[in-house]
């Protein structure tokens, strides 16, 4: 197909010049932990994009990788009476797969099952992978639509790699003389070869920090598998619930201070940092764990309760955050202001949680864009970016 500029749309080969409307795959699901989020997510998307637009094509990837044609059904896509949704209740068929080409010059996604004769669905002008953790969040989706030449909202391969690894993340904040917390790193092969010589170091780390620490798998979100660890008995079964969906874990050290968050938004000349928002501490739960952001629906306040230069500040490290790591579209920049006054960045996210009550569309909503607003500048850069090197 040719292409156009994004505010006439792109032109399909076979329509003889007559343009039509962007098509945007909304991708979601996928193999993580983070699949039911992932399925809410592109529910809030499917219901905010404009119809008179974009046309739209729902698929999901199921908690095994297959990619199913689903219905466009946002209202199944909630969390119902604290019950998590996926896409294998939502795909239309048990057996059939959507299939995207590996071909830059053929967007035409087809449909097939086994027996039957392939599908064609037509041409995919941009996704919207509203995908969370490994497997679509990591940089491993980026890469298969870099090779198919489909344009995309959000990061690009290497700063979704980049966003999705703790530890790496970390590393090139302060390569960039961004201020980062204490941290210890338990790779595969030592809690497999050594785990003693490994347990030893985290409670040295420990002494010299001090207790609790947060044991977390060093590539999941959403705060899965995540154990706040007062004593070094609980150490080894803290480290075991992180590896179950993880391999490498990485131990940080307690920060006292608030939680603060801050949006960016890739504009046309450059990233914008929206009014940060606080997480206060939550009565019911010993930190912000899942349950206290996604089923009981812990609220942030936004926006946060800071100085004009607090404000200022957690600003301009969000945005030298989202530049550090090469980032595109979007980034919620998760920070601690200590007790002392300093800020310390705690983790980037590359495709934060997206439904209109959580926090990165919250802080721009109060930055004056809406919802459906924010959604159409997402496709709207995506359309106008190109794959490959940029």
């Amino acid at each position: 197909m040719s292409s156009q500029t994004p505010s006439s749309g792109p032109v399909p080969a076979s329509s003889g010049g007559e343009r039509h409307k962007p098509r945007v795959a909304v991708v979601f699901g996928g193999r993580s932990s983070e699949h039911a989020i992932s399925v809410v997510t592109a529910g809030a998307v499917l219901r905010a994009i404009d119809r008179e637009k974009y046309d739209v094509l729902p698929i999901g990837i199921t908690a095994d990788g297959r990619w199913a044609l689903t219905a466009d059904e946002p209202e199944r896509m909630a969390i119902a009476n604290r019950e998590l949704p996926s896409v294998e209740r939502l795909a239309e068929s048990g057996e059939g797969s959507v299939v995207l080409p590996v071909d830059p010059g053929n967007r035409e996604v087809v449909y097939s099952e086994p027996g039957s004769v392939p599908k064609a669905l037509g041409d995919v002008d941009v996704v919207f992978p509203m995908l969370h953790g490994p497997y679509g969040e990591d940089g491993t989706l980026q890469g298969l639509l870099e090779l198919s030449g489909v344009p995309y909202v959000g990061a690009g391969v290497l700063a979704s790699a980049v966003g999705m690894d703790k530890e790496y993340m970390k590393r090139v904040f302060v390569s960039f003389g961004l201020p980062v917390g204490p941290y210890e790193v338990i790779r595969p092969r030592e809690w497999q070869q050594e785990p003693s010589a490994a347990r030893r170091r985290i409670v040295e780390f420990a002494a010299e920090h001090g207790w609790p620490l947060f044991v977390k798998p060093a590539r999941a979100g959403s705060s899965i598998g995540i154990t706040k660890v007062e004593d070094p008995a609980d150490l080894d079964e803290a480290i075991e619930e992180a590896r179950r969906h993880d391999p490498k874990v990485i131990v940080e050290a307690l920060l006292r201070g608030r939680e603060i968050e801050c949006g960016v938004l890739e504009y046309e000349d450059g990233p914008r940092a929206s009014l940060p928002a606080e997480i206060p501490p939550v009565s019911s739960h010993s930190f912000y764990d899942f349950e206290a952001k996604y089923i009981d629906s812990a609220a942030g306040i936004v926006p946060a309760p800071l100085t004009e230069e607090q404000t200022r500040r957690v600003q301009e490290l969000a945005v030298a955050a989202f530049e550090a790591a090469s980032c595109e579209g979007l980034v919620r920049a998760d920070f601690f202001l200590l007790d002392s006054g300093e800020f310390v960045i705690n983790e980037i996210n590359t495709m934060p949680g997206f439904t209109p009550i959580s926090m990165y569309p919250r802080m721009w909503q109060e930055s004056g864009v809406s919802y459906p607003e924010l959604v159409d500048r997402l496709l709207q850069a995506a359309l106008r970016r190109s794959t490959g090197l940029r």
